[in-house]
């Protein structure tokens, strides 16, 4: 079931920062999330995951449902590779919708919560219920929000999970066997020691606390925005990426082998992703990752997978502390966001980490309307 990936292909243990619930964190190598990563690796990644989903619910018709904010890449390039309709959770707030709200009780950022406003509009067209995960190790998180589905719905539907990790225990195995819940996975997980290793590290990386001060910056606006938050089709957001990609390419010069990083922002990875595959494919050296709400303690040991933290202030609400992790020096530096309103602050924050690294050409685009 692996499809040639292994455990030690993508697994790191890292230190959660003063987290009791879970003193461990799984950073995967090739995700682009924490972790700087060539944006091939991570689609090939997706790709293998979606081709075992697609190969067992071909005859099914398929609501996949992706979780923030690490899993939002993973399950839009499901869904774009299946073209079935997608939605994802969220921790942000939008207008005029319903939600179901759930707690993801491991978490630094608890409240989950799905806008219902979308499912009941699919919900009666659904023979099944496909989460996507980049990691499941109780099972518990999406248990819950099964338990609301049916609670609110009544009616008959299929549920799976798909994820890149599978850390489950025999027991909470047996439980989804009982809730006849399908698992599918490209690498099974041993937790067992995790918590060991993690309390081992010392943590004693380098880290930067918030920016004095504000500095101006230039942002461009890009418009064709689908907001992933809500109900949507792959095959239609991959188009929109494609025409979000062809904006950027037709305002920025290209050389061949200069060094690009393109920055996505919290629960806003795949268009970062889809960009950099572009850029990769016209020959740059690129390397992708995004901010991120998680408090992880970075170090030096070899081995250890993050090794410097900058604290910023959120582009999306301001009070939000958010992080990245182990930045560069490149040719161009590309900060992609669908945040909107009072989000001088965060890009401030990004913009001052970035030249703090000796970055100079820093170009800030936000996807909207």
């Amino acid at each position: 079931m692996g499809r040639g990936y292994t455990e030690k292909d993508l697994v790191a243990v890292a230190k959660r920062e003063n987290n009791n619930k879970r003193k461990y964190l799984v950073v995967n190598r090739l995700q682009g999330k924490h972790v700087p990563v060539k944006p091939g690796s991570c689609l090939e990644m997706f790709d293998a995951l979606a081709e075992i989903v697609a190969g067992e619910y071909e005859k099914e018709k398929v609501l996949l449902i992706g979780f923030a904010e690490t899993a939002t890449a993973v399950g839009e390039r499901l869904a774009i590779d299946m073209g079935c309709p997608y939605m994802q959770t969220t921790r942000e707030n939008l207008e005029g919708v319903e939600y179901l709200y759930f707690t993801e009780s491991h978490s630094h950022a608890a409240e989950q919560k799905l806008v219902k406003t979308d499912l009941d509009r699919v919900i009666d067209d659904t023979e099944r219920i496909v989460f996507v995960e980049d990691e499941v190790t109780t099972g518990n998180t999406i248990l819950g929000i099964v338990e609301l589905i049916r609670k609110e719905y009544g009616r008959k539907v299929a549920f799976s999970v798909a994820s890149v990790l599978n850390g489950m225990d025999r027991e909470a195995e047996a439980r989804y066997a009982a809730m006849e819940i399908a698992l599918h996975y490209l690498v099974k997980t041993d937790h067992s020691c995790y918590e060991e290793t993690a309390e081992g590290y010392k943590g004693d990386g380098s880290y930067h606390g918030f920016p004095a001060e504000v500095s101006p910056f230039r942002c461009l606006d890009a418009g064709g925005y689908v907001n992933a938050r809500r109900l949507h089709n792959g095959r239609d957001y991959e188009a929109a990426c494609q025409a979000f990609y062809a904006r950027l390419n037709r305002w920025f010069c290209f050389r061949d082998r200069e060094s690009v990083l393109v920055l996505g922002t919290e629960e806003f990875m795949y268009p970062a992703i889809y960009v950099a595959f572009r850029l990769e494919e016209r020959g740059c050296l690129v390397k992708c990752h995004s901010t991120t709400r998680s408090p992880i303690a970075v170090g030096t040991e070899d081995g250890y997978p993050l090794h410097e933290r900058y604290e910023l202030h959120s582009l999306y609400e301001e009070e939000r502390r958010t992080f990245i992790y182990d930045l560069g020096k490149y040719d161009k530096v590309f900060l992609l966001t669908d945040a909107w309103g009072e989000c001088g602050r965060g890009i401030s924050d990004l913009c001052k980490a970035l030249e703090a690294c000796g970055n100079r050409d820093i170009n800030v685009v936000r996807w909207g309307e």
